[in-house]
């Protein structure tokens, strides 16, 4: 069962601006990689499904983060298909989020107020998963689908729309400004934020570093 309920997670994803997508086999590395996100100010997080038995490491950094990090706010991503859904919102996801829209999995979501955020690439895959009961769109891959331009101009037909970017989105000032100006709900931010050199080498402290400075870059732009 979620922990948080939909509207809190909305909330907190309108609140940060930014939801940390990341994966790693050993779980261990998950919790310092989430701690030391939690300690940036990070409060939406996104665990990928991107390998074996990774559902038993989700389940296990959703017991851990109750303690360690009581006000993070844990999903799963690249979730394609219901059964997977399903499996995940078991073990205690908050959303789930997935690269494309499969409208098998909105009733699954629905039926439990947890928040399904799909990834589009055009108005009419938007619009469709909104249609569908998707309070959150995910534009993916952001960059290659039109970048900021493309969420503004989605904006203004949609103006209800509460858009999440994922893809081509990097942890600086100049890359994140434009994307808020263009009216984005919050931006997902995988490989830019935990470069692989800085995971093998622990330094937890540099990724805390960085999502402070994201987080800052983002308040900026909305002020």
């Amino acid at each position: 069962m979620a922990k948080f309920s939909k509207m809190q997670v909305m909330a907190a994803m309108k609140e940060t601006g930014m939801v940390p997508v990341f994966f790693n086999k050993d779980v261990e590395i998950c919790k310092n990689v989430i701690k030391a996100c939690y300690e940036g100010g990070v409060r939406v997080f996104e665990f990928t499904n991107r390998g074996d038995f990774a559902h038993e490491i989700f389940g296990e950094l959703v017991k851990w983060a109750d303690k360690a990090c009581p006000e993070m706010i844990l999903g799963a991503g690249t979730v394609v298909d219901a059964g997977t859904a399903s499996l995940y919102l078991q073990l205690g996801a908050n959303f789930i989020v997935g690269p494309n829209f499969n409208p098998d999995i909105a009733p699954v979501c629905n039926r439990r107020l947890v928040p399904y955020s799909p990834g589009c690439g055009s108005v009419t895959e938007i619009n469709n998963a909104q249609a569908a009961g998707c309070d959150v769109t995910k534009v993916f891959p952001a960059g290659n689908v039109g970048g900021p331009s493309f969420v503004k101009n989605v904006m203004a037909p949609l103006r209800w729309s509460n858009i999440m970017v994922t893809g081509a989105v990097e942890p600086t000032e100049e890359n994140l400004t434009p994307w808020i100006k263009a009216g984005v709900l919050c931006v997902g931010m995988g490989s830019k934020l935990f470069p692989k050199e800085t995971v093998a080498a622990g330094d937890w402290a540099a990724i805390t570093a960085k999502c402070q400075e994201a987080l800052g870059y983002i308040a900026k732009a909305r002020a």
